[in-house]
Parts: C-alpha cells; structure tokens; sequence
C-alpha cells in the first residue's frame, strides 16, 4: 500500500488516549491506529449508502423482474 503523509491536528487528550492504546500494543504505531479509524468509517459510510439505496428499492417490482421468464417453473420453486 503506498501511503502519504498527513499532518492533522487532533485534541490532546485524544492523542494520550491513542498512545496507550499503542503502548498497551493494541496498535504498533500511532500512524496504524488512526489508518484503521478511518478505514472502519468509511466501510460504515458505505454500509449506510449501501442500506439507503437497497431501502429505494420496491420488493415487489425486484421479485416481479427476477421471476421474469420463469412462470412455468414457479410452481416447482418453493416460497420466499
């Protein structure tokens, strides 16, 4: 992974806490622990437009087009 640098500025108590954190060897650097933060952030953002886009969707129209072409064989199939 290439990585640049970033220089932030961050609440000293945030700062103390994130270094025992590293101390106590959760993390192995200061620069590891706030890469993770931010990567499980934003899988959470995606995770919430993932949900918001799927709650747009009409479950009838979906099942309508996903049955499309199989009239036939639906009565072999068993119920959702």
């Amino acid at each position: 992974m290439r990585t640049s640098k970033v220089a932030i500025s961050i609440d000293r108590e945030l700062i103390e806490k994130l270094d025992k954190l590293v101390e106590n060897q959760v993390f192995p650097s200061r620069s590891r622990a706030i890469q993770q933060a931010i990567i499980e952030k934003l899988m959470r953002f995606e995770r919430v437009r993932l949900a918001t886009e799927c709650a747009k969707l009409n479950t009838r129209v979906e099942q309508a087009m996903a049955e499309e072409g199989m009239t036939e064989e639906l009565s072999r199939w068993p119920e959702y």
